[in-house]
């Protein structure tokens, strides 16, 4: 994981259904989610392991009551990015943040 001040990254390898981008859709495969806290929100983004361009994370940015420390943020929101979707009709569908409680 690397680190800036409120901003944290990481390596995943998403499950079937993969990751719910606003821009593109699900993605899958190698990715690296960004998570940047601020005063009041929590914005996540993601995109192919090496690749340049990033996606809003669908659900982001998610709205903060207090303010979380930003590493224990980001392993939540990588946890949470991990899991399997729901199986819909014998298929995975993507995660995203819609549902994602930060507290």
């Amino acid at each position: 994981m690397s680190t800036q001040d409120n901003e944290r990254r990481s390596i995943i390898s998403s499950t079937a259904g993969g990751v719910m981008t606003d821009e593109a859709g699900a993605v899958t495969g190698d990715l690296e989610i960004a998570t940047r806290l601020d005063a009041e929100s929590l914005y996540v983004s993601v995109r192919y392991s090496g690749a340049d361009e990033w996606y809003a994370v669908t659900g982001s940015p998610v709205s903060l009551g207090e303010r979380p420390s930003p590493a224990d943020m980001h392993e939540r929101v990588v946890s949470h990015l991990t899991r399997p979707g729901p199986i819909v009709e014998g298929n995975e569908e993507p995660v995203s943040l819609e549902e994602f409680s930060p507290a």
